[in-house]
């Protein structure tokens, strides 16, 4: 083939490859769309992303189905979308956990790159943790919690959604800051942390807002502070763990928000983006998010793309300061 003939034999491939590309921007969707999730069904995360694929089914015209793969924090499912074909058709739930601490915790087992194996689409939600103890054990005040185990030290458990997982590294910060002698129990899940507490093999936890609101109205967990900078809307009663002495600039606020694979055409990542707004106004959705504990968020992609490699820096340095291992 002459140098003309491969140029122009290079031109044609390049013109059939944008001529693909834009066809299949535009006829976006033409089939059922996946949100990946890295945790099991019936945890915040999961329950978020099924009152949200309810309201993107209803902007894009197509079915919105939650596919969940739990394991490793999230690990696994993050590896699983960064791989998928970028079509647009299946996307990632990202968290704090996945697109913020886990780059810092799994140094060698990671399995995907939060900056370069994703396309950002936007937030979704915000979602305060929520410092709940076992009613047995008989405090209803952060400071009652500090003094029990000050006076028992090593005595006292509190359960996590993982190891690593925002929950332990809530629980690390607290002993840090109150210099507690605390023991972590890691469970597979949030909802099964909360368990702990409430049959008692744990005495306490951070457990997410909207993850702990039923039990907390059922008088089951008892609540003692939430990890914002304010208070939340759901319980005005209960104070920022901020404002108590001994623990100023403590804040932990989680959230989620919508990704696809690398590569997945601008077109296709727009049509996402304007549905996800689209749905985050619905009255519907709010209320069903509000009523849970999660304040709804929104975001354009590049408002997204910045703010991910913001936490990712932000959270290496509280797992340093905290000396947490996973690998």
């Amino acid at each position: 083939m002459t140098g003309r003939a491969f140029k122009r034999f290079f031109g044609t491939l390049l013109v059939t490859s944008f001529a693909a590309t834009a066809a299949m921007a535009n006829n976006y969707p033409s089939q059922p769309i996946r949100i990946v999730v890295g945790y099991a069904a019936g945890g915040t995360t999961d329950i978020l992303a099924r009152v949200l694929g309810e309201q993107l089914s209803k902007e894009l015209k197509q079915p919105v189905i939650i596919e969940n793969k739990p394991g490793a924090a999230g690990n696994i499912a993050a590896t699983y979308v960064q791989d998928a074909s970028p079509d647009g058709y299946t996307l990632f739930i990202a968290t704090v956990a996945s697109h913020g601490i886990n780059p810092a915790l799994y140094k060698r087992t990671l399995g995907y790159d939060p900056i370069k194996g994703f396309e950002p689409v936007g937030m979704v939600a915000a979602i305060p943790l929520l410092l709940v103890a076992d009613p047995k054990l008989g405090v209803d005040k952060v400071q009652a919690l500090v003094s029990l185990a000050k006076s028992k030290p090593g005595d006292l458990n509190y359960s996590s959604s993982g190891n690593g997982s925002p929950v332990h590294l809530a629980g690390a910060m607290f002993a840090q800051q109150a210099n507690l002698d605390l023991v972590h129990i890691p469970y597979r899940g949030g909802a099964l942390a909360n368990t702990a507490v409430m049959s008692g093999d744990a005495q306490f936890s951070f457990a997410t807002l909207p993850g702990a609101m039923p039990q907390v109205r059922a008088n089951k967990l008892v609540p003692l502070a939430v990890t914002t900078r304010d208070r939340s809307p759901q319980l005005p009663d209960v104070p920022a763990l901020a404002e108590i002495d001994g623990f100023a600039g403590y804040e932990i606020n989680t959230w989620n928000a919508l990704l696809a694979p690398k590569g997945t055409p601008a077109g296709v990542i727009n049509t996402l983006s304007a549905a996800l707004n689209a749905a985050m106004k619905s009255p519907t959705l709010r209320q069903h998010f509000e009523k849970e504990g999660a304040v709804p968020a929104q975001s354009t992609p590049a408002e997204l793309s910045a703010f991910i490699p913001d936490e990712l820096k932000k959270w290496a340095g509280v797992v340093e300061s905290v000396n947490i291992r996973v690998d």
